[in-house]
């Protein structure tokens, strides 16, 4: 007998990429040799370390009982200590922190918390679908707010409607930037707090590649002044550990806002396994020289393939945070059409532009998530066919 999907689902946009999943597919079952730069998912491994933590964890009796609600205090603690070691001091780990089941599920549930039925949601386009996900799903408007290459791929705040922002309740934020590898700077946080006071916005900073950085720190948006005092911010394990499997995060900055979010958390799930708790905690306090690892290797990935695209004749601009190459198309193509050749030709995945928002249409993404000789392998086939 055949049921109907709720409504609420009808209303997200088409996934663009079937298409292109069905063809890798199909070349793989060919016994093609097919690179994937696609997915951003870190093929590095977890460091040791936390997977000692979590496996000593793992012994303890009691370890498999229901999480606290808001989780352990060490790890509230941890993530406190963590802040202020980035120049954001004084956060509160009982009142200021709670726990993510990693941070993709606080920003989709964040609208359910925050949002009622006919507010405006002002969402960065390209940007990360969950925001706009959860802003349907609570009954809100999405508001797009183009990402352009011109402005930095910052978003022209001064040049919102008035009418959407009388009825606008969130901003959403995300620097460093998925898909574009843009940052932000002090002075674009400072404007944008300043915006949100005179609009009376909340902002929601989507802040999981905040460690992803080259050559210099990327700005903390919590270490600005008045941010706190209207915001919030999301982040993650997942790229700046090689954790994404574990699936932890959290949301830290207005009082408020992260108590709205754990009282609608304790209603729709059981908190994070203490056992992974333990792992982030370690990894919190003792990871920052893996991190300088990771982004070793990372930065010589990038230096290597935006090196390889330039000579291949692309406008290539390495990004200065993020594991994600953001490039136009080569003139006379669609996002979608240059991907598709780069697969049936060349063998190598990408991604569209346009798959994250119409504005991304013209360009298109990498994920450096591969071996450098996998990412050198990828750039000759690219260059092949140019």
């Amino acid at each position: 007998m055949p049921f109907e999907r709720a409504a609420r689902l009808k209303l997200l946009p088409p996934y663009l990429f079937l298409e292109t999943d069905r063809k890798k597919r199909e070349l793989i079952r060919q016994g093609k040799d097919v690179i994937s730069l696609g997915v951003g998912d870190p093929d590095l491994p977890t460091p040791s370390f936390i997977a000692a933590a979590l496996s000593a964890a793992l012994t303890e009796p009691a370890i498999n009982k229901y999480p606290l609600d808001n989780g352990a205090e060490e790890f509230r603690t941890a993530i406190a200590r963590w802040y202020a070691r980035r120049g954001a001091p004084g956060i509160d780990p009982a009142t200021e922190i709670y726990p993510l089941i990693g941070s993709k599920e606080g920003i989709a549930h964040l609208p359910l918390a925050m949002v009622n039925p006919g507010d405006a949601v002002l969402i960065p386009d390209p940007g990360y679908p969950p925001m706009r996900s959860g802003t349907l799903f609570a009954g809100g408007i999405p508001y797009l707010l183009p990402l352009r290459r011109e402005r930095g791929f910052l978003p022209d705040l001064e040049a919102i409607d008035p009418q959407v922002l009388k009825l606008a309740k969130v901003l959403w934020l995300n620097y460093p930037n998925n898909p574009t590898g843009a940052v932000a700077t002090r002075e674009f946080y400072a404007a944008a707090i300043e915006f949100a006071r005179r609009h009376h916005l909340l902002i929601c900073h989507d802040a999981a590649y905040s460690e992803m950085w080259y050559e210099e720190p990327s700005v903390q948006f919590l270490s600005l002044p008045g941010a706190k005092e209207v915001g919030v911010e999301f982040h993650s394990l997942s790229k700046t550990y090689s954790m994404c499997g574990w699936r932890v995060g959290w949301v830290a900055g207005h009082p408020d806002v992260v108590a709205a979010l754990g009282d609608l958390k304790s209603n729709l799930d059981s908190g994070v396994f203490m056992a992974i708790q333990r792992a982030a905690t370690a990894a919190l306090e003792h990871g920052d020289a893996e991190i300088e690892r990771i982004r070793t290797v990372f930065r010589r990935r990038r230096d290597l393939f935006c090196a390889g695209l330039a000579k291949a004749g692309l406008d290539v601009t390495p990004p200065r945070a993020t594991f994600y190459v953001w490039t136009p198309v080569p003139k006379g193509s669609t996002s979608l059409a240059f991907c598709t050749r780069l697969l049936e030709e060349a063998h190598v995945v990408v991604t569209p532009g346009n798959g994250f928002g119409a504005p991304g249409e013209g360009f298109f993404r990498v994920s450096l998530t591969s071996p450098e000789e996998r990412i050198t392998a990828a750039v000759e086939r690219i260059r092949k066919i140019l």
